[in-house]
């Protein structure tokens, strides 16, 4: 299709279901697929060793490709697509994206199946969490850590990078939110709760 109206990408996968020991769409075969046939190649942060994170994989892989696709879920063990959180994993990939220039390269897509818990609230929730990773990687002043790292000072850019964990991002999440009237953090639950109890259980009686 033309790509003005559809990007195609591609994305590999560490292991299938019932096919553990055989899988052909590995990350190593896609990636040069996509590089041959001038596509995106898809990294799924849910389909790698539990060592892995593919905020690693970010300036590898966009050094061949000219843009690629984020599948960006929270996996647990072996299993993944959990509701995405504002955990390290996620922090990485936004600083990595903002770091590196990549976020008109990039394109970023969230996945968050559990059914044990309510599905708006996955959705918010995960949404919520990657634009504050975002956030916090936007705000850092990143011009003094390159310096620092390219003056060859790391210990002090060791410092900073600590320094920086108690940086008070949050008064300009609330102040994002506030411009754009948005909910806050803790009156966010409420409009989800009354939802659920006139939609969702509706939904559910009639079905």
């Amino acid at each position: 299709m033309d790509r003005r109206y559809n990007l195609d990408a591609v994305e590999g996968k560490l292991f299938g279901i019932g096919s553990e020991s055989y899988v052909v769409g590995s990350h190593e075969f896609y990636l040069g697929y996509a590089i041959t046939n001038k596509i995106l190649v898809t990294l799924d942060s849910g389909h790698y060793h539990p060592t892995e994170t593919i905020a690693d994989k970010l300036s590898a892989v966009l050094s061949f490709v000219d843009e690629a696709l984020l599948h960006v879920s929270r996996g647990v063990r072996w299993d993944s697509d959990h509701v995405v959180i504002l955990n390290d994993d996620l922090q990485a990939i936004a600083q990595e994206l903002v770091r590196g220039a990549f976020l008109d390269r990039v394109h970023i897509g969230l996945d968050y199946f559990d059914a044990s818990i309510n599905r708006v609230a996955a959705w918010v929730i995960g949404t919520r969490a990657m634009q504050r990773a975002l956030l916090i990687a936007l705000l850092e002043p990143f011009d003094r850590l390159a310096g620092l790292e390219r003056d060859g000072e790391y210990t002090g850019r060791l410092a900073l990078h600590e320094t920086l964990k108690g940086m008070p991002w949050g008064a300009a999440w609330d102040y994002f939110c506030l411009q754009h009237d948005l909910p806050l953090d803790d009156a966010l639950m409420t409009g989800i709760k009354d939802y659920e109890s006139q939609v969702l259980w509706r939904r559910a009686e009639e079905d």
